[in-house]
């Protein structure tokens, strides 16, 4: 996985505001795979997608065959990367969706910061 530069500030910024992300995976012939609008969350100079289902959830299966895509959100359009991350950044990320989303439902809230849905936290790397 080799990235051609890290986001912009600007990026960050549009990014990370937005409120939905459209996301396609790559799928192993190359092409796109269909678009799935998900949410995002910026945590410092990183962006973060999880799925709400879990490693169950079909965006999320199709992120497995080469761990690359396209993202859509706040008028950024970008080739990136899928990097599964782990650990006490799950913690930030967390914060991150209750911050940015805590206007939804406790129920919506709570499964987007579960372990099943932080089992599948990925920071996008542009490419």
């Amino acid at each position: 996985m080799t990235t051609t530069a890290p986001w912009t500030d600007d990026e960050l910024d549009r990014v990370g505001s937005a409120e939905e992300l459209e996301v396609a995976s790559r799928r192993p012939d190359g092409e796109l795979g269909g678009r799935r609008t998900i949410w995002v969350v910026r945590v410092d100079d990183d962006i973060y997608v999880r799925s709400v289902n879990g490693p169950t959830s079909a965006w999320f299966r199709g992120t497995r065959a080469r761990h690359e895509g396209r993202v859509e959100a706040g008028g950024v359009e970008k080739d990136v990367a899928f990097e599964d991350v782990d650990g006490e950044i799950n913690q930030a990320v967390d914060a991150a969706y209750r911050t940015k989303y805590g206007r939804y439902s406790a129920n919506t809230i709570q499964r987007i910061t579960s372990s099943t849905a932080g089992s599948t936290t990925m920071r996008l790397l542009p490419r």
